[in-house]
């Protein structure tokens, strides 16, 4: 793969040695005479246009990814909102149980005050009475549901919390953390664990703490996965194909993706990966020690929510 990269930008640094006015260019620290290369890679009018292509096209291949970037960072956003909209949803649901239980009271008391009138009337405030008894049972079931299933969606969070802090144990001291934050579980991994600095190659160590995250992981088939990556605010240099703190965000949560994906065989249609660049630090400090704290992957797990949609949705009909 860093073959690959050295090649593509070897390539576009010749593309743009080709096409430059100035007589010299430097690549990784190392100047170049455009007469000398000239001496040695002479190139017609269409190998120019070709290698000008290609250069071109290499431009637009980034260009695609940053958008995939950019879509999955809306998708994380769009799964925020829905968890905001179901706990809006809750507090609807329970505003709606207290305006029924003020109608039933209403209904009891009117019907205490009319039981001297008229056959009919007493019989048809009867039947609205029981209607709005038999509603407001329906009513106090569906929220006892909600709330069961968001029990059950805690209980679940919670002994995820603990199994991976279990399993996790012996990378405590090399920057890794368990926490509970908004209803998810948060995994997360110092840059130290994983990557050499600059890199977006998984140590041995990280790659060891990944394992044990995978399996267990396998046994929680309802959790879906999001990998984050997080950089401090420092700029980005001499890094290759690296451009900036997004660049660096972005692969290395890529790179996580692939190993627990292709490497551990973890269910892809579970797992997506986000770069947040330097833009949500834990600490907003430029101390070197705070810098180090934002340096950071994260791996935020969520139980489907999908039985919640459910009754939400049919409570709506």
């Amino acid at each position: 793969m860093k073959m690959k990269i050295m090649r593509l930008l070897t390539v576009l640094f010749i593309l743009s040695t080709a096409v430059s006015a100035a007589p010299k260019k430097e690549l990784f620290g190392v100047k170049f005479d455009r007469d000398l290369l000239n001496r040695f890679i002479p190139v017609s009018k269409r190998k120019f246009l070709k290698m000008q292509s290609f250069r071109d096209s290499l431009q637009r291949d980034l260009n695609v990814e940053l958008i995939k970037n950019d879509s999955l960072t809306k998708l994380v956003n769009l799964k925020n909102d829905t968890i905001a909209n179901l706990q809006d949803e809750l507090v609807l649901l329970k505003e709606k149980h207290a305006n029924l239980t003020a109608q039933y009271t209403t209904l009891s008391d009117n019907y205490k005050q009319l039981r001297a009138n008229s056959s009919d009337e007493i019989k048809k405030l009867i039947k609205d009475l029981e209607a709005a008894q038999a509603n407001l049972v329906a009513r106090e079931k569906r929220l006892q549901e909600v709330e069961d299933a968001m029990k059950k969606r805690d209980d679940m969070v919670n002994s995820l919390r603990d199994k991976l802090a279990k399993a996790l144990l012996g990378f405590n001291k090399s920057g890794l953390s368990v926490n509970i934050k908004d209803g998810k579980v948060y995994v997360s991994l110092t840059d130290k664990l994983l990557f050499s600095t600059g890199s977006i190659e998984i140590d041995q160590r990280g790659q060891e703490a990944l394992v044990e995250l995978v399996k267990v992981l396998k046994t929680q088939p309802d959790i879906n996965v999001l990998v984050e990556g997080h950089t401090d605010n420092m700029k980005v240099f001499n890094l290759g194909q690296i451009k900036d703190n997004w660049d660096l965000s972005v692969l290395r949560a890529t790179s996580v993706v692939r190993f627990l994906t292709e490497n551990q065989s973890l269910d892809p249609l579970r797992v997506n990966a986000s770069g947040r660049g330097e833009y949500l630090p834990i600490e907003k400090s430029n101390a070197s020690e705070s810098r180090s704290k934002n340096r950071r992957i994260e791996i935020i797990l969520t139980p489907k929510l999908d039985e919640l949609y459910r009754m939400l949705n049919d409570d709506t009909k």
